[in-house]
């Protein structure tokens, strides 16, 4: 089990003014819980570049070890969450963004125009899920069986 802090974003216009239902912050929580991770309340944050990269730094400077936004990944006008997000960090890791929309679109063909990112800043993690319960779901069967060893990397581990 690990004790390390987890934060969840969701990105979303019409959750933020409370016109629709946040559902893939709370499935991004639980699964982070079920994974070990102490997971924050989930916060909700409208679209926008300044925004977001703002949440994004006040999660890690916060000492999250795990930053996962939910939304704003797509191709809409409003979606920014990757440009803000690779404003934060310091390192991409394009193999598992890319192995996501891989996995995601086995079954969701669109999955394949998500934009997110995954990296790193300083020793935490930053990772851009789709705005769905499934997409948080496809994102986190990948991710989650490589964050033990990731963090561990960041912590100046060896390769054991």
């Amino acid at each position: 089990m690990s004790s390390h802090r987890a934060v969840v974003i969701t990105v979303s216009d019409r959750c933020s003014a409370g016109t629709a239902e946040d559902r893939s912050g709370p499935r991004a929580a639980s699964l982070l819980q079920e994974a070990g991770y102490a997971v924050e309340p989930v916060q909700v944050v409208p679209d926008g570049l300044d925004i977001v990269e703002q949440a994004l730094r006040a999660a890690v400077d916060g000492g999250a070890r795990v930053v996962l936004t939910t939304g704003g990944t797509g191709v809409s006008p409003r979606d920014q969450t990757p440009e803000a997000t690779r404003a934060v960090l310091d390192r991409v890791l394009p193999g598992i963004s890319e192995e996501i929309r891989r996995v995601g679109s086995r079954t969701v063909p669109t999955a394949l125009l998500g934009r997110g990112l995954i990296g790193t800043v300083g020793t935490s993690v930053v990772i851009n899920a789709p705005g769905s319960p499934g997409g948080v779901a496809d994102t986190l069967s990948v991710v989650t069986p490589l964050l033990g060893h990731l963090l561990a990397q960041l912590e100046g581990a060896d390769h054991g």
